[in-house]
C-alpha cells in the first residue's frame, strides 16, 4: 500500500511538472499569459501532502507551486515542512529564501541563502539571490558585490552573466561615487 501511494505521488508530481513545463512554453510564446500555478494544481498538491505528509518532495512541490503563484507566506510553510524532512535540499532552501524576500523578511532570506551555500558552496542561485538581497534590500553593497562575483565565479557562462557583470560595475561605481 505504501509503495502504491509513493508511485501515485511520483506520477502526480511528474504530471504536474509536465503541465508546468507546457505552460512555461506557452508563456514564452504568448505575451498575454500570466505566471503562476492554477488553483486546481495547488489543491492537488495539497491533497498529495495530506496523503503523504512524510514525503519531502510533495511539500517542496507544493512550495514551488505556491511561490509561482506569489503566495509567499504559504510557500514558506510548505518549504519548512519539506526541509524538516530533507534539510539539505539546496533548491528548496534558495526558493524559501526567495519567498522570505517576497514577504519582506530580508534577514530570513539571507539566512536561507547562507544555509544553502553552506550545504553547496558552488550553488550559483544561492550566491546571486544573496547578492540581490544584500545589495538592494539591505544596502550592503560591498557584500553584495562579493556575492555577485562569487556567482560569476561558479557560473561564468550563465545566461545572465553579462547583466550581472553590468550590475557589479554599476554597484562599484555607485560605491566609489558615494565616498
Amino acid at each position: 500500500m505504501k509503495n502504491i501511494l509513493s508511485i501515485v505521488i511520483v506520477l502526480f508530481v511528474f504530471m504536474t511538472f509536465g503541465c508546468q513545463q507546457q505552460k512555461e512554453q506557452k508563456q514564452q510564446t504568448s505575451p498575454m499569459a500570466t505566471p503562476g500555478t492554477s488553483p486546481l494544481q495547488i489543491e492537488q498538491l495539497q491533497a498529495a501532502t495530506r496523503m503523504a505528509p512524510k514525503n519531502a518532495q510533495a511539500w517542496i512541490s507544493l512550495g514551488d507551486a505556491l511561490m509561482d503563484s506569489r503566495r509567499f507566506g504559504e510557500a514558506v510553510e510548505a518549504y519548512q515542512k519539506g526541509l524538516e524532512l530533507d534539510p539539505k535540499n539546496v533548491h528548496a532552501r534558495v526558493d524559501m529564501g526567495t519567498c522570505y524576500r517576497g514577504i519582506g523578511q530580508f534577514d530570513k532570506a539571507v539566512d536561507e541563502y547562507q544555509k544553502a551555500i553552506k550545504i553547496d558552496p558552488n550553488f550559483p542561485n544561492a550566491h546571486r539571490n544573496l547578492a540581490v538581497v544584500l545589495s538592494f534590500d539591505l544596502h550592503d553593497t560591498a557584500q553584495g558585490i562579493k556575492e555577485f562575483n562569487k556567482y560569476l565565479e561558479v557560473a561564468p557562462n550563465a545566461p545572465d552573466a553579462e547583466a550581472i557583470r553590468h550590475t557589479v560595475r554599476e554597484l562599484t561605481a555607485g560605491k566609489t561615487a558615494g565616498k
